[in-house]
Parts: C-alpha cells; structure tokens; sequence
C-alpha cells in the first residue's frame, strides 16, 4: 500500500480547502506558501509522515520563523496554516490527535489599519475620474478605473470580491449590490449615488467597448470589470488601478488593496454607524475583527474629553 508523502497530503489538503470548504484563490495561494514552506522544514528533519511530526518539531519550526525577522502577522498565518494542516491529519484519520494544538505564535501587536481621510479618499477618486485625471473622457479604461474604486469606497468590499461582480450581482435600482465573500458566503451591500452614477456610466458607455474586444462566448462575458481585452480584470491589475490613483492624487504615503475597505468601516464608525451592522457590510464572521476598526483618533478623544468632562473647562 503507498504511504502519502508529505508533499501528497499538502496536494490533498489544498483540494480539500478548495473544493469542499471553497476558499477564496488568494487564500488557497497563501496556504500553498505556508505548507511548502512547513513540508520544507520536515523534509530537512527527516520527516516522512505525519505521525512522526511531535510537538517540538512544531515548537523548533516558530521558533525558526521567528528567526527569519518576518513579520509577527506573517508568522501567525504560517502557524495557523500548520494549525488547519494537522486537522486535516486527524480528520483523515492519519493520526490520532494534533500534536500542535498547545503550539502558539508569538501575540501580534494590536495594529491599527491604515485609513485614508475623507479628504485623502476624495483626493484619491478625484485623480482618477475621467473628467479630472489623466485619462480622457472617451476612454473606457478611465470610466471603468472611476466605477472601480468608487465601489470599493461606496461598499467596502475586498478587491477580489470587486473584481469577482457579474452585471446580475447589481440592483442598480435599489442600489444594493450582491457580493460573494469567503467560504462563498453571499452578503448585500447597499451603495451610494456617487458609486451609482460612476457605475452607470461605465456600465452603459464604457464597459460595450471593453466587451466588444471580448473573443469569449457570451455567457463568460458576465463580468463587470473588465480589462483591455474585454476579459474578467484580475486581482493583481485592480490593486495596480489603486497604486496608480494614489500615485496621481500625490497622497504621499503607503497604500494597500484593503485601504479603501479600511477606510470605508473607519470612516462609517466615525460616521456613528454600530460594529455589528459595519461587521455585516464587511462580511466578517467575527464582530472581534470588525472591533480593530473602533479606534479613536487622539483629536477625537482631546474634543471629546474637553465636552464631555465637567472640569475639562
């Protein structure tokens, strides 16, 4: 009978993650990084199966991603891939019980996410919109990069699940859109008019000559975003539409594709919007991981404390 090796059961686990449980693509890829990366370690140990991994492998394996200088976010990812691969061990039947269920990475520190003003927000849409920045007010490239962004502001979505729309995912009359997120969970998200109006701009005058370029039959053209060759525009090239923005608006500072979902529930809290209604327009399955975005900035706290104290006058 063929014994799996290690390699076999991280081919299996990834299968496993992506047709059973159906994680994102970009989570499937982080979990591919993270298990090559531990059946790497066990190799160079001598590792042949799962039941020879112990606890102080597990243990001797932190303790060398602490010693590569990452990140402690990155190592906590690493060690939760671990995590979810020896599950799979005692789900599978290979062994008996997870020998690395006392293994922890080191305490992350309590990050606040980067957010953009409202002004820096308005500054950054403003250097993409057709009418203002580079781009002319004929090219279809310009409308659709406007329609982008506004609707990741307007809905807080992620950039994968933005580029994921298909045109039946919006009500453009009740102005709610329909977003697959992770594990393919649906939500509805209701936008604004200035998201509506850049989207029906794009939707009606751009996006036909984007799809004309199309050689796909017309049931694959159903996507909203789409790229110069009229296909379904990707992860990576949506992140470099935010990059570019950013770099046109001069914001002078860092920018990742979560800003402007950062900024949306930043901005909607600020706004006196509830954790739990801003926890459901995200789509997280945790109101603990929407609480990050209840911080208060110190001017907030400085206005607040000189109303709200009696001898703060």
């Amino acid at each position: 009978m063929h014994e799996r090796t290690l390699d076999e059961w991280a081919q299996r686990f990834l299968m496993f993650m992506d047709v059973e449980r159906g994680v994102s693509q970009a989570t499937l890829q982080a979990y591919r990084t993270d298990l090559q990366r531990y059946v790497t370690f066990l190799n160079e140990q001598n590792v042949k199966d799962p039941a020879q991994i112990t606890t102080a492998l597990a243990e001797q394996y932190v303790r060398e991603l602490n010693g590569l200088g990452q990140s402690t976010r990155s190592i906590a990812r690493r060690v939760a891939s671990m995590h979810m691969f020896h599950r799979f061990f005692v789900q599978e039947a290979a062994v008996e019980a997870d020998v690395t269920a006392s293994v922890h990475a080191p305490k992350t520190a309590s990050e606040l996410p980067d957010v953009l003003t409202i002004e820096e927000v308005q500054q950054l849409l403003d250097a993409i919109h057709p009418a203002e920045g580079i781009t002319g007010a004929d090219d279809p490239i310009g409308w659709r990069d406007c329609a982008l962004l506004e609707l990741l502001y307007a809905t807080g979505a992620r950039v994968s699940e933005a580029v994921g729309l298909n045109l039946d995912d919006i009500d453009m009359e009740s102005q709610v859109l329909r977003v697959t997120g992770k594990g393919n969970k649906q939500r509805l998200v209701p936008f604004g008019s200035y998201a509506a109006q850049a989207l029906e701009s794009y939707i009606n005058q751009a996006r036909p000559q984007l799809e004309r370029r199309s050689k796909k039959p017309i049931p694959e053209r159903r996507a909203v975003f789409l790229n110069k060759r009229g296909a379904r525009l990707s992860r990576q090239s949506a992140w470099e539409i935010l990059q570019r923005a950013a770099q046109i608006a001069k914001l002078g500072r860092a920018i990742h594709p979560h800003t402007l979902r950062h900024s949306f529930a930043t901005h909607l809290i600020q706004g006196g919007a509830d954790v739990r209604s801003v926890q459901e327009l995200l789509g997280h399955a945790s109101v603990q991981t929407t609480q990050i975005y209840t911080h208060v900035s110190p001017e907030s706290l400085i206005e607040t404390y000189a109303l709200a104290h009696p001898r703060a006058r």
